[in-house]
């Protein structure tokens, strides 16, 4: 078994270059990274190109047997701990890491569901991966994005989403604006949050309803504001007059979670 131990091998500037956006794109690749991540992604049969193991590192004994056999299945490299320690993006690093390719071809929408989340330039990467996560939570299975938003597969969005970046569908939106309107087409109303409305969103039915999440210090931008069929804000009795973008999602969607279990 070989294991690599020099910083100048082109595999490991390979990996150290994902991590800056542009280079994702071109590659069509991201890291993801933990035993919790990457067991994930064998389990929801993710694209996996490489499986990067610490050779020496202690936190690689924990690795459950059966975890290890799957792992086993895919192209592995090894690093030692020095190597392993330059290319790690967290703190604690578990000694394996994985590049994952992305699916740039999923760009067709399904009207099958309720609802469609739209996100219009969410930019905290802790945001978009809590949103990524509550939507997988409640039985979505897309998502759409504005150009603005941050990048779905930054290692910090990945981390956040705990998984939920294999099973939501990112759909990217060179104009978001137009994929509304086509969204409309299909008897969808399109739904934006704001302050300048007294409509709850506890009145809000969820059937056929595409919700955009607006940008974190803006909002929802005015021209898809201008388009919408419904404005509806959360209730505040308290002196905070807005919630943080991914907690806000988070109480639409599970109102849209109780309705489905109740008011059927």
């Amino acid at each position: 078994m070989q294991v690599i131990s020099s910083k100048d091998n082109e595999f490991i500037k390979h990996i150290k270059k994902l991590k800056d956006k542009k280079y994702r794109d071109i590659n069509k690749e991201f890291i993801i990274e933990g035993i919790k991540l990457i067991k994930e992604a064998i389990e929801e049969k993710a694209d996996i190109k490489h499986i990067v193991i610490c050779d020496n590192c202690q936190n690689v004994a924990n690795i459950p047997k059966d975890l290890m056999y799957e792992i086993a299945k895919y192209e592995c490299v090894y690093v030692t701990e020095k190597i392993f320690s330059s290319i790690t993006d967290v703190n604690a690093p578990q000694g394996m890491l994985a590049i994952i390719g992305i699916n740039n071809n999923q760009t067709q929408i399904d009207y099958s569901q309720d609802i469609i989340v739209a996100l219009d330039d969410i930019q905290d990467p802790g945001n978009l991966g809590t949103i990524l996560r509550t939507i997988d939570s409640v039985g979505l299975n897309q998502v759409l994005v504005s150009k603005g938003t941050a990048d779905c597969y930054s290692p910090k969005v990945v981390r956040s989403t705990m998984g939920a970046i294999f099973r939501v569908r990112i759909i990217e939106c060179e104009n978001l604006d137009k994929s509304l309107k086509e969204i409309k087409k299909h008897k969808f109303d399109l739904v934006v949050t704001s302050l300048q409305t007294e409509n709850s969103v506890y009145d809000l039915k969820f059937n056929k309803k595409v919700i955009v999440i607006g940008n974190e210090a803006n909002g929802v931008e005015q021209n898809i504001q201008n388009i919408s069929d419904i404005k509806v804000k959360i209730p505040m009795i308290g002196k905070t007059e807005s919630l943080n973008a991914s907690v806000a999602t988070g109480v639409i969607l599970y109102e849209y979670v109780r309705q489905m279990l109740f008011m059927k």
